[in-house]
């Protein structure tokens, strides 16, 4: 189980907010699905010079934890509809 406050990857695109599968998020919260479905994970999202840009929640499947074969990268944010 990944620790609050921890980094993670998002394992998955969540396209209401433009972000994508492999941008990293900090873990603020875990919140139990209304019909015991699988648990919430509230991420803390930030651009690339650290300002909050949106706090989203997301089932636990979608996160993973960074690891150190892996390697940050930096692209513009997709403008939402």
């Amino acid at each position: 189980m990944i620790a609050l406050y921890n980094q993670v990857a998002l394992t998955r695109d969540v396209r209401e907010h433009g972000l994508r599968s492999g941008d990293v998020a900090t873990l603020v919260d875990r919140v139990p699905h209304p019909k015991n479905g699988e648990v919430g994970c509230v991420l803390e999202v930030f651009n690339a010079v650290g300002d909050s840009i949106a706090v989203v929640i997301v089932p636990e499947s979608a996160v993973a934890p960074l690891r150190s074969d892996e390697v940050f990268s930096v692209r513009q944010l997709a403008q939402t509809a």
